[in-house]
């Protein structure tokens, strides 16, 4: 039996979903905190297209807020004994420090890694690696460039204590930056957690630091660039 020909109607149709598509596996996806400050964008240039600089600048505003909050997908490794860099970014520090005081860990150094956002990086923040939330804790504090050794001392911070299956303890810190006032955390003490799942955000720059378990293997170095939830930080004991 003779297929039908398509008409012109269907044709534009299947051309159009292909575009679709196309767009949609090329542009990641955005986080949904960073829809108020598009459509800001948005509400500028509308209220403005009469007035083409207005216009421009309330589209490059909506455009470039939507690249800050760009959330593309990640594949994690399937192993439980890696933990996975927490952000995109490129690794400055690697030694030894005491976690959070916050959280009533054992006042012990920990092997520490730690990962420097630029404003230009996807600034979503993934889990670490597999586990249950212990503790949770927020702590106020400066704005200083995040890049400084201090920053995990001095800055704004929200720790979070993650035990494996196993018992490994992990902890990881989201600091904020010279620009960033805000650090959005979505999980609570007791959740439990799947290595790689997105659990908060940091407006605008930032640093994470991931403290590990005594006698992990780290597997990365200073000015190395990470992929958040795809790069191997260590390997547990």
């Amino acid at each position: 039996m003779a297929q039908r020909p398509r008409l012109p109607a269907e044709e534009a149709e299947s051309e159009a979903s292909r575009v679709i598509e196309l767009i949609r596996s090329t542009v990641p996806p955005m986080h949904p905190a960073g829809v108020p400050f598009v459509s800001a964008g948005l509400a500028v240039a509308a209220v403005g297209r009469r007035n083409r600089w207005i216009r421009a600048a309330g589209l490059s505003a909506a455009g470039a807020c939507a690249l800050f909050f760009r959330h593309p997908p990640r594949v994690p490794p399937d192993r439980g004994d890696v933990v996975v860099s927490p952000a995109d970014g490129q690794v400055t520090v690697i030694d030894t420090a005491v976690p959070p005081r916050e959280l009533g860990l054992p006042d012990k150094a920990m092997p520490r890694v730690s990962v420097f956002l630029s404003l230009f990086d996807v600034h979503v923040q993934r889990v670490p690696i597999g586990g249950e939330a212990v503790a949770v804790q927020h702590r106020p504090g400066g704005h200083g460039s995040a890049d400084r050794a201090r920053s995990s001392d001095e800055n704004e911070r929200n720790s979070m204590w993650i035990r494996t299956e196993d018992g490994h303890n992990v902890v990881v810190v989201q600091i904020a930056g010279l620009l960033a006032r805000r650090i959005v955390c979505q999980v609570r003490a007791g959740d439990k957690l799947n290595i790689g799942d997105t659990y908060g955000l940091i407006r605008f720059g930032s640093r994470l630091d991931t403290y590990l378990p005594e006698g992990s293997t780290v597997k990365v170095r200073p000015g190395q660039r990470a992929v958040g939830a795809e790069t191997v930080l260590a390997e547990l004991p």
